[in-house]
């Protein structure tokens, strides 16, 4: 959305930021890759050359881990690739906040507060509702219910968070039956760890999700927000076509 990519001979990959906001989500990314590169085990870009509005580095082969690919693999494949996902997120997690902060790592823009989910619930009623159908209408109702009384915690210690490992973002080697690496860190910065486990509910569901447990100890800790966070995905991309008048 923030880049015009172009890949040459599945060897090197360009990105050239459309506008300044590109420029500076292009830069962020930067600071974010250089921390996460000395953490995580799985593969992610390394910027081999960065200016203003541009980076490049190398193609990382693979295609979109899709939940239709994960469950079509042997229990053993599956073991292996859930146990990656949960050690990914467990070791951005635990990248130490002094480390962060020394790097310029700033807020992600999936950080979310309890105002912004109130602010969300008014949107969606003003904007969402007049589309609706009453029982659409009463599940977001009882969505919000837990936010809007204070049942559902949401106080967190922020930590390094990715906001976006949508499965396009996860490659899949369909040789070894494994992930070959991540990308796109564009929307990572300080926020919720909820919200990473709220994409791979979204992703993957909470079945494949809790079997991430055993190699993502915080889960019991988060999966309330989580579950709450993948709720409103849809709906703020829904708000969020209407706005951009996207027909996507």
């Amino acid at each position: 959305m923030v880049n015009d990519v172009v890949i040459v001979n599945h060897e090197i990959v360009c990105r050239f930021a459309k506008d300044d906001w590109g420029k500076q989500v292009l830069s962020h990314e930067a600071k974010v890759l250089e921390v996460v590169q000395k953490y995580v085990e799985l593969r992610v870009p390394y910027f081999e050359h960065l200016e203003e509005g541009f980076v490049s580095y190398r193609f990382i082969k693979g295609e979109p881990l899709s939940r239709n690919t994960l469950l079509k693999l042997s229990e053993a494949s599956q073991v292996r690739i859930i146990s990656q996902l949960a050690r990914f997120h467990h070791q951005l997690h635990s990248i130490p906040n002094e480390v962060l902060v020394n790097a310029g790592v700033s807020s992600s823009g999936a950080e979310r507060s309890r105002e912004d989910w109130l602010q969300l619930y008014e949107q969606v009623q003003e904007t969402l509702f007049p589309h609706l159908w009453r029982h659409q209408q009463t599940w977001i109702h009882e969505l919000f219910a837990p936010v809007i009384t204070g049942e559902l915690e949401l106080t967190y210690t922020p930590v390094l968070i990715d906001g976006d490992k949508a499965v396009y973002h996860i490659l899949f080697d369909p040789i070894s039956e494994s992930i070959s690496g991540l990308i796109d860190f564009g929307t990572a910065g300080l926020g919720d760890p909820a919200c990473d486990i709220a994409v791979q509910l979204g992703n993957y569901g909470e079945s494949i999700v809790q079997r991430m447990e055993s190699d993502y100890p915080i889960l019991a800790s988060v999966i309330d927000r989580a579950r709450f966070w993948v709720g409103t995905l849809e709906l703020q991309w829904a708000l969020a076509g209407i706005k951009f008048n996207g027909v996507a």
